[in-house]
């Protein structure tokens, strides 16, 4: 495997090692940061889209906005006759 250097702030840092520290929980083993990110990607990967329901917090005021912003670029669009 090659390995890469990168820059991530120090929040994302302490965030991964979260992720990290908790898998090394649940696997009794350490584990390093790569493979928790190859875990988030796979657990990521595998999400149906009926999962993320309700997972947004908006305000209803906030939901108003973006259903009236939408209206307005749906109405925008023009379809070509072919």
């Amino acid at each position: 495997m090659e390995s890469k250097t990168i820059k991530i702030s120090s929040e994302n840092y302490r965030w991964l090692a979260r992720l990290a520290a908790e898998a090394q929980k649940r696997k009794e083993r350490p584990v390093s940061l790569d493979e928790a990110l190859s875990e988030i990607k796979t657990k990521k990967s595998n999400k149906k889209l009926l999962e993320f329901a309700g997972i947004w917090k908006i305000s209803d005021k906030e939901a108003e906005e973006l259903k009236s912003n939408l209206k307005k670029g749906w109405n925008s669009w023009k379809t070509k006759s072919v």
